[in-house]
């Protein structure tokens, strides 16, 4: 039950944030506009990701953990919010009735005077953006009081699903690149050292998705759980999602690559727990699911005599025309401190009025 249940809430953020991608990738608005990740910054990625685990495991060996996490629940609790009202929105927009009062805001913060005025903050929303926000707000104290595995799952799906929503990598090299190198990156540091297990364990924020084994015995109180971090979901969600659009740019009205990769994911997360369960040790994921979700289209791509398309297929030109680069990247496999830089854009940049995209949830 428990694996059964970490499985399909990992599947929820890559099949919605994938199909999200395509809209925000096709979006004109330049505050929903994706961040992409080139090739340098995925040979970049593990190296800093790697320094960045190793600062955190001796910070909890140093300093006191209580601290820390206390720091780190404040910072989530405020990125946690802002994730899931943004995931919320699209689908919290068709309950609202036709005759709703909906009222526009706009939250403005300049520097300077005259010509030289330049602005810093311009955000606009409205009444129904304060709604999602405020049951967001909701769930946000909950997790900061009680630190319930419901309130951390509801703020990791958000986390995962908005990063494979807005983080883009630019073509198929890109995302072999960013998969071979945390496929190095998780096995060493699960493996190799103790490091990897231990800041999971001890970071209480919600990087990662959590389910009671012993749900049945004790309810929702349940107090032994099975994990699953976000880097899991999100590093294989972007590469799927990057399969999708090049199904959609081969205009041949199939989704084969995508549909192959899911399944590749599925099949690839499936393994990790049997191997996990037989041998009785937390297994790196991602040493399973990198191959799987590499080979697996690869595969489907020699025979179709489709390779040479496929990674000849640029994202960035074809169907993000200004996508920016990234230059901020998440710093821990499964961490979703990605996000926190593409909500400041939206807090920083104005924006018309969001199309709608398929429901999140």
């Amino acid at each position: 039950l428990a694996y059964g249940s970490l499985v399909l809430m990992a599947l929820l953020p890559i099949f919605f944030g994938a199909l999200r991608s395509v809209s925000c990738a096709k979006s004109k608005n330049s505050s929903e506009m994706p961040e992409t990740i080139t090739s340098r910054d995925a040979a970049r990625f593990p190296i800093v990701a790697s320094c960045t685990l190793l600062g955190l495991y001796l910070f909890f060996k140093i300093f006191s953990q209580e601290y820390i996490n206390l720091l780190l629940s404040m910072y989530f609790f405020v990125l946690g919010i802002l994730a899931l009202s943004h995931t919320i929105s699209p689908m919290m927009n068709r309950f609202f009735p036709a005759n709703f009062p909906n009222k526009q805001y706009q939250l403005l913060f300049t520097q300077g005077s005259g010509e030289s005025k330049e602005e810093i903050v311009n955000y606009e929303f409205d009444t129904k953006d304060l709604v999602c926000l405020a049951l967001s707000s909701v769930v946000g104290v909950w997790y900061l009081l009680r630190k319930h595995w419901i309130a951390n799952n509801l703020f990791g799906l958000a986390f995962s699903l908005n990063g494979v929503e807005l983080l883009h990598l630019n073509n198929v090299s890109t995302g072999c690149i960013l998969l071979g190198g945390l496929f190095i990156y998780d096995v060493f540091w699960v493996f190799g050292t103790n490091v990897m297990v231990t800041v999971a364990k001890s970071f209480e924020a919600p990087i990662k998705l959590v389910f009671p084994q012993d749900l049945l015995e004790k309810g929702l109180d349940a107090d032994n759980f099975a994990m699953l971090g976000l880097g899991d979901i999100v590093i294989p969600g972007i590469f799927i999602a990057l399969l999708l659009r090049f199904d959609i740019s081969l205009k041949k009205n199939t989704h084969t690559y995508f549909y192959t990769s899911f399944v590749a994911y599925i099949f690839g997360l499936g393994l990790t727990i049997f191997i996990m369960h037989i041998f009785k040790h937390a297994q790196p994921a991602l040493l399973y699911l990198v191959p799987a979700c590499i080979g697996f289209p690869l595969l489907v791509a020699l025979a179709k005599g489709e390779v040479t398309e496929m990674f000849s297929y640029e994202s960035s030109a074809e169907i993000l025309p200004h996508t920016p680069r990234l230059t901020h990247f998440p710093t821990v496999s499964g961490s979703p401190a990605s996000l926190a830089d593409s909500m400041q854009q939206k807090l920083s940049c104005p924006r018309r009025r969001r199309q709608q995209s398929p429901s999140a949830m």
